[in-house]
């Protein structure tokens, strides 16, 4: 009997240190993610309100709790500049206990960003950077660059054109670190494909006059003028291209398209232009699916940006589930350990340097005379495989 006592005492033991470690699997009672992007600038339509959007339908959609705590989303506007965006995500850590945090679009503050993090030991779902810093010479542990970076971009539009004939290359490149390693990157494809790099000049952020800019490529004998920015730079400035008439004796390459800026151009001016994007809103029944979805609650079609946090947002999720804990090494774990896939990640996983790997997919823009509509913009040419597209990992990156 006292044998039996005793077994049904240590059963109840057992059973509370459960109960207690439940309870203390999600620090402080709730998952809260923050959403840092621009709000109102240059790069709002990218990944501002669109990007809160989508976290809140992966939170939705998730069931808006986990591990039987409920999930919180706050949001913020970081103005593309590095102090604000560290101060506020330091601010989120220290006064509202923050777990994660997505959106991330300007390479200069994710940068910032992602050291605050890493410091706090709190995970970084880069959303929407280009730079490939946060996976080479600024890599974490801590963070999970999602959506595309700027190697992928160079593989999939500037070495097809350079192996079409396309030798002589001059940039007009955003100033700052995205526009900087973009250019570096294109730069060692032009040149290792067997180009030539003849001229670059960098134009400040948020620039609304790229005359001079355009005049300086006119004159410099290339056969392609790359655009090494986004947003509605890459739109002032391709605009203004067209203006001058340097499209009509030039190819332009934009290096970084998304589809809210092909929706803002005229098809008689972006019509057939070559791009690399992650994905298109339009690509299948799954994409169209969950672009209806979104477009019904902010108003317009997503862009990759959008996909990329909604998709991050929910592989962060599934990992707590399947980790038991929102600790952010055993959360990164499943992450790496568990493939994603969903409309946007196909043939995806997360390798230890914490770059998502997946397809990318090389497009066209539409001339006038091929749309439907005015949302129907690309053309899909063909799909690169995401070991083609992001190149090889580090090995002072591989965080095991």
């Amino acid at each position: 009997m006292k044998t039996l006592k005793k077994i049904a005492l240590g059963l109840t033991i057992s059973a509370l240190m459960t109960t207690g470690a439940q309870a203390e699997a999600i620090s402080d009672g709730v998952v809260k993610i923050g959403v840092l992007g621009d709000m109102g600038g240059v790069y709002a339509d990218i990944c501002g309100p669109g990007c809160v959007t989508a976290a809140q339908m992966a939170v939705e959609d998730f069931g808006g709790t986990v591990l039987g705590k409920p999930i919180e989303l706050i949001s913020a506007d970081d103005q593309n500049k590095p102090d604000i965006g560290s101060a506020k995500v330091r601010q989120w850590i220290e006064d509202q206990q923050v777990d994660t945090v997505t959106g991330l679009v300007a390479s200069s503050v994710t940068g910032a960003v992602t050291k605050v993090l890493t410091d706090n030991k709190k995970i970084a779902l880069i959303g929407a950077s280009a730079s490939h810093a946060f996976t080479t010479k600024a890599c974490s542990p801590y963070n999970a660059h999602w959506t595309y970076n700027v190697v992928a971009l160079a593989n999939g539009t500037v070495k097809p054109m350079v192996d079409a004939g396309k030798k002589k290359w001059f940039f007009i490149t955003a100033d700052y670190a995205f526009g900087h390693a973009l250019e570096g990157v294109a730069s060692k494809v032009i040149t290792s494909n067997g180009g030539e790099v003849v001229g670059a000049v960098r134009a400040p952020l948020g620039t609304t006059d790229f005359s001079s800019y355009v005049l300086q490529a006119q004159a410099s004998g290339a056969d392609v003028v790359a655009l090494a920015n986004a947003g509605s730079d890459f739109i002032n400035a391709l605009k203004t291209s067209a203006e001058f008439g340097l499209t009509e004796n030039m190819d332009v390459a934009g290096l970084l398209v998304f589809t809210q800026s092909a929706l803002a151009l005229d098809p008689n001016i972006a019509g057939g232009m070559k791009l690399t994007t992650g994905f298109y809103w339009d690509l299948d029944d799954d994409t169209r699916a969950w672009s209806k979805r979104f477009k019904a609650r902010h108003g317009g079609i997503p862009s990759m940006a959008h996909a990329g946090v909604y998709s991050a947002t929910m592989h962060y999720l599934n990992s707590i589930k399947a980790a038991g804990t929102d600790n952010s090494d055993a959360v990164m774990a499943q992450m790496k350990a568990n493939k994603p896939d969903d409309f946007f990640a196909r043939n995806a996983h997360l390798r230890n340097d914490g770059r998502m790997v997946h397809d990318m997919y090389q497009m066209r823009i539409k001339k006038a005379s091929e749309r439907k509509s005015d949302e129907d913009l690309f053309v899909v040419e063909n799909i690169v495989p995401g070991d083609q597209a992001f190149g090889p990992m580090l090995a002072q990156c591989d965080f095991k």
